[in-house]
């Protein structure tokens, strides 16, 4: 561990402030506040943690140095960017290193550049994206919809997140491919599952339901149904009727 390292470790949080890259959003959206772990109100909680009341938070920017190889990364992907006539500083919105990993939280119309600089930067060479997923945030004000993408490097051994975001009033973000042709299942899951909107994809239709289906089941404000089930004399009622969730 670099000397830098461990003096942003054990720095005041104060201190940190004038390391961290001015990146677009560098700080984490509030998700809204949880009450209590298990999502129970009323008198429906018997576990003594009832009184908790904690505030849901995407986490926010981390200091550098990021440590290992994600220090190169970032600074290769940036190089990349401003190559092709984009400011680093508004196509990324944060990097974030947790449990030892890299995200990076970018901008969803600058999406199809980072993408064509992952897989052919030979420094970065991110030969294989693994698919999309859909994320759906109902308190995260003007980008609910998140799509998270997962990276992997087989010729440097690295592994990578990119996640983007656009709001419910235009779920709409660039599909990616053209440029890795795998995700072309992915993202008509994505857009089945959450409404997510990939475009340019070749061929967005539904991929698990009928293509009259209304709604988009994944998303946190669909209902979630179920039918009365009778058991030896005893009723099961619906999942949506047992209890409420936060």
């Amino acid at each position: 561990m670099s000397e830098e390292t461990q003096d942003l470790q054990s720095a005041p949080e104060g201190d940190l402030e004038p390391k961290l890259p001015q990146y677009a959003n560098p700080r984490g959206e509030s998700l809204g506040v949880r009450d209590n772990p298990f999502g129970v109100h009323g008198t429906g909680d018997t576990s003594g943690y009832g009184l908790l009341h904690r505030e849901v938070r995407m986490p926010g920017q981390s200091p550098k140095p990021y440590g290992g190889w994600f220090d190169d990364c970032v600074d290769y992907l940036e190089e990349d960017l401003r190559g092709a006539g984009v400011d680093p500083l508004t196509a990324i919105d944060r990097v974030v290193v947790s449990h030892g990993e890299l995200t990076i939280h970018v901008a969803r119309e600058h999406l199809v550049t980072v993408a064509k600089a992952l897989r052919d930067d030979q420094d970065l060479r991110f030969e294989l994206c693994m698919g999309v997923s859909g994320v759906h945030y109902p308190h995260d004000t003007g980008q609910e919809l998140h799509a998270v993408y997962h990276f992997i490097s087989v010729t440097h051994n690295h592994n990578l997140r990119i996640e983007t975001a656009a709001p419910e009033d235009d779920p709409k973000i660039p599909s990616i491919v053209d440029i890795y042709p795998g995700n072309n299942w992915h993202e008509r899951e994505a857009f089945d599952m959450m409404g997510i909107i990939f475009t340019g994809h070749p061929a967005l239709t539904r991929s698990l339901l009928p293509d009259d289906w209304v709604g988009h089941p994944q998303r946190k404000d669909y209902p979630l149904g179920g039918i009365p089930v009778q058991f030896k004399g005893g009723t099961v009622p619906p999942a949506d009727t047992r209890r409420s969730y936060s």
